[in-house]
């Protein structure tokens, strides 16, 4: 089934041409990752998707029988409301019907009632109020009765995800969803969580995404937008990455040949008389077409550093016996560490562990508890925060670079211009001079990351810095910190990131402990599985002999539940058998209502239906978590 097709579309800002005269079609169950820099037009097209812009020629078809859901980056609601109403805030059937549902218990209207109770039936709508819990729980979203207004960022944008997925669970139509950056702010759990959620899903998705191991588990095709045009790659980011190469070999033969032919034409161009024939015409016109494929910019991809980085010193950065807690909550306990000359350490953790803390300590902007620093003499920190670039809103964006130099030292002896640094992240000429406040929110992020590095520091600090960046910018980014000789220290969820750069890490475990793991953050994760998986498989003491507690040992199940304690094993067979007789009596209480006219009689099925209801949740939730220990054997 088609969902969109989009013939010949063209879209300009100004002089900016975003995009120009691309076509695509999206089917049913296609997963599509869009990639391209910051500024060529991934959101603009998304939004032409939506209705929310108009391309500027060319036709956008969508199927009238789908439904297209946008995650967007700008999230709206009223900070009055509190989750769970905001949640509710949902436009659909089954959100309805489950509202109404609600109402009707505390009604004594019976035609209400009837109707109610019909459109849960008829909107399949029992369980959407559980699978909505466990959606928000999964995104650590407990307290529904919190006011939107009082959440942090990062905590409206989970909320608002988890209300993005429960939409298109609650929506039998045809469903595309398209989703601008849904992973940041999550952390690895979450983000691996919903990986494995839209996996399972039969969705429809195009998605814009920098974490490439979520693009590489989730799509299986792979749009890249650049030069104005839409290039389609079938697989996986590795096979993107190949087509892109040999794409460019391709183009920078083509720009060899034509400036070969450039030079011969421009010879004749000069010769030409005023007065041309037809004949003359139709050369020139062909002079010019080899002149636009000879000039064409592909210096952005040939740009090598060879830094020449501010000196280091004996002593680098020592931390000593740090303890720091806020209240009753320990983030720091008794942590020591001694960095290293070129070392490059990443630290990672749930969100609200201390992470942001540590690095807060390191550079002075909040005092430990107790403890010592010691930081060389010779070190210049370079952070990149997540609050922002400050500047003045008609400043160009050469010229604020160059208020910290004119250029950037190279280790021969040569150096690079401001210019010249801007455009290998990725600022063409025209972009250079443009006023900052001209800029989208990714070129602005990256043009403080640009600022930052260019002022050549010998310690680098990072928090989160792949959060709205683009994928060709990570690209530059991580060739830079591949070749940088100094320290670094990251803060980030993006495994795939931390992977390619960093070769150790520090771990926030809870409770002010961290652990100190050498390697990489695959290899850590695989290790913490290892270690958890081992702590879990500890037989526990066997419990003094009664009656009431010795276990019957089945041969057939005994490697299989070998985990569970007795009363566990007991508990699970209980379940087992309440759960199809729960299953039983809610069926025939939903029959009942379906025949009954009796007001007295349909209010008190009603209410032990919510009575079942409720059992059989609580049956499921416990049913889940002992199989989970199950599974862990």
């Amino acid at each position: 089934m088609n969902y969109v097709s989009a013939e010949h579309l063209t879209k300009s800002y100004g002089i900016k041409v975003l995009f120009e005269n691309i076509s695509f079609h999206i089917n049913e169950g296609d997963k599509i990752a869009i990639v391209a820099k910051n500024g060529s037009g991934k959101s603009t097209l998304l939004k032409i998707l939506m209705g929310k812009e108009i391309a500027d020629s060319g036709t956008v078809i969508i199927n009238k029988d789908i439904q297209v859901v946008l995650f967007d980056q700008e999230i709206d609601f009223n900070p009055d409301l509190t989750i769970d109403e905001f949640m509710m805030t949902l436009d659909s059937e089954p959100i309805l019907a489950l509202k109404n549902y609600h109402k009707s218990l505390h009604s004594t209207d019976h035609d209400f009632i009837e109707k109610a109770l019909a459109g849960m039936e008829a909107h399949k709508a029992w369980d959407l109020e559980n699978e909505m819990k466990q959606i928000l729980s999964q995104l650590k979203i407990t307290d529904l009765e919190a006011k939107m207004g009082t959440l942090s960022g990062g905590q409206i944008k989970r909320v608002a995800l988890a209300k993005l997925l429960t939409e298109t669970r609650a929506e039998h139509r045809h469903t595309l969803l398209i989703m601008d950056e849904p992973t940041n702010h999550l952390d690895v759990e979450m983000v691996e969580w919903l990986e494995n959620y839209l996996n399972k899903a039969k969705i429809t998705l195009l998605l814009v995404t920098h974490d490439r191991y979520f693009l590489d588990s989730v799509c299986d095709m792979i749009w890249e937008m650049e030069d104005k045009n839409l290039y389609v790659h079938n697989g996986s980011y590795a096979t993107y990455l190949e087509n892109k190469m040999i794409r460019e070999d391709n183009l920078n033969a083509t720009i060899d040949k034509a400036n070969n032919l450039y030079r011969k034409e421009l010879e004749w161009m000069r010769r030409q008389p005023k007065a041309r024939t037809t004949k003359s015409k139709s050369r020139i016109d062909s002079f010019y077409e080899t002149e636009k494929v000879a000039k064409t910019d592909t210096r952005k991809q040939g740009l090598e550093l060879d830094f020449e980085m501010k000196r280091l010193g004996n002593k680098i950065l020592e931390l000593k016996h740090i303890d720091k807690s806020f209240g009753n909550k320990v983030l720091l306990k008794d942590f020591s560490y001694s960095f290293q000359r070129g070392e490059k350490i990443g630290i990672v953790g749930k969100n609200g562990a201390g992470k942001s803390t540590l690095l807060n300590i390191i550079q002075g902007f909040e005092k430990a508890d107790k403890g010592e620093i010691e930081t060389g003499e010779t070190i210049h920190f370079g952070y990149f925060s997540q609050k922002g670039l400050t500047y003045k809103e008609d400043e160009r964006v050469i010229d604020f670079i160059k208020e910290v130099a004119e250029f950037y030292p190279l280790a021969n002896g040569k150096s690079l211009s401001a210019s010249q640094f801007l455009r290998l992240f990725l600022f063409d000429d025209q972009t250079q001079y443009s006023p900052i406040s001209k800029l989208s929110g990714g070129e602005k992020r990256r043009l403080h990351l640009m600022y930052i590095l260019y002022q050549n520091p010998n310690f680098l600090i990072f928090d989160e810095p792949t959060n709205d960046l683009d994928l060709p910018t990570l690209t530059v980014l991580e060739k830079f910190l591949q070749q940088f000789q100094g320290s670094l220290i990251i803060v980030s969820h993006d495994r795939y990131f931390m992977d390619r750069i960093v070769d150790h890490i520090l771990a926030f475990e809870g409770e002010g402990k961290i652990k100190d793991f050498t390697g990489n953050f695959s290899e850590y994760r695989e290790a913490k599985s290892k270690e958890d998986s081992t702590e879990k498989a500890v037989v526990q003491k066997p419990e003094a002999y009664n009656e009431n507690t010795q276990p019957t040992f089945d041969s057939s199940n005994t490697n299989k539940k070998k985990k569970l304690s007795f009363k566990e094993q007991r508990e699970l067979e209980t379940i087992e058998k309440g759960m199809p007789e729960l299953e039983e009596q809610r069926k025939k209480i939903l029959d009942q209502l379906n025949n009954e006219s009796d007001y007295e009689k349909i209010s008190k099925l009603s209410a032990d239906l919510e009575n079942i209801s409720e059992q059989l949740e609580s049956h499921e939730m416990r049913w889940l978590e002992l199989q989970e220990i199950l599974g862990e054997g």
